[in-house]
């Protein structure tokens, strides 16, 4: 009697607690980038079109929009940040949008547990807000999209496409002068800076084009610390033409050229081969 009754106790039990997963019509997604040194995460939902014609239509024109499905899409970034022309401080907003034909407007909002788009919009609680043109794409997209694209060290766009419009939000980042901190930090501290410590530090400066008397200094350290290392003679030979040392930058390439077929790495037998036929050293 007591087995049937703990039997028909775990049949109710399962038949309380099991639920049927079926597939969402708007699936979760989760976009994580890092733009120079800054981390950028974009939560939303994803809805697809299914022979609905959106933008005027299930989309209303010039009327505030959850941009996407479900609850708040969201944007994160780990440091202080431009939105369009306006500065951010870091955090976590919710990303509303206002498509219009030609334009859209697109909000930054500090709070972020709407269900869709506020009842009540406080205009107190918009961060920021970028216009910025609606492109039109060749090619028709099903699934709302949203992407961090164009990187660069400093600066990405964000980018909303559905349909046949994308629409790009430059976003930058303050790598320039989170690389500065870390750079004087490591070569005024103490300890000896390591050769990828030298090497790291031309390499940004030649990136960024400035302190390149800087970086030349550094970058011929790296290679006194590593005679060897065909990418960073590379490097300097670079950092040298830009500086107007073009009789050093063809003797440095063509030393790099030397070991990187030594070491049998074709890619930067090519880079040097060509930079010193540019240069009309070959």
């Amino acid at each position: 009697m007591k087995r049937l009754f703990l039997f028909l106790l775990i049949c109710a039990t399962t038949a309380v607690t099991a639920q049927i997963q079926t597939p969402q019509p708007s699936p979760a997604a989760k976009v994580m980038q890092k733009v120079g040194l800054t981390d950028i995460t974009v939560e939303y939902s994803r809805p697809a079109m299914r022979g609905r014609t959106i933008f005027g239509d299930l989309v209303p024109f010039d009327k505030l929009w959850r941009t996407g499905a479900n609850a708040n899409t969201t944007i994160t970034v780990g440091d202080d940040f431009t939105f369009g022309e306006t500065g951010v401080k870091a955090g976590t907003y919710a990303v509303f949008t206002k498509p219009g034909k030609k334009q859209w407007d697109v909000y930054l909002y500090s709070k972020t547990d709407n269900w869709g788009a506020p009842r009540s919009w406080d205009e107190s609680l918009v961060v920021a807000t970028a216009t910025v043109p609606v492109q039109e794409m060749n090619l028709s997209q099903e699934s709302f999209t949203i992407g961090i694209n164009e990187l660069s060290m400093d600066s990405a766009h964000l980018q909303i496409s559905w349909e046949n419009s994308l629409v790009a939000i430059p976003i930058t980042v303050p790598t320039k002068k989170k690389t500065e901190e870390s750079i004087m930090k490591v070569m005024s501290g103490e300890a000896q800076p390591s050769v990828n410590d030298y090497y790291s530090a031309a390499a940004f400066y030649y990136e960024a084009g400035t302190n390149l008397e800087q970086a030349l200094e550094w970058i011929t350290k790296a290679t006194e610390m590593n005679d060897k290392a065909f990418w960073m003679f590379t490097r300097k030979s670079l950092i040298e033409e830009k500086l107007g040392k073009k009789k050093d930058a063809v003797k440095t390439a063509k030393t790099a050229l030397a070991l990187a077929k030594d070491q049998k790495n074709a890619d930067y037998v090519k880079i040097n081969e060509d930079n010193l036929k540019r240069w009309g050293a070959m």
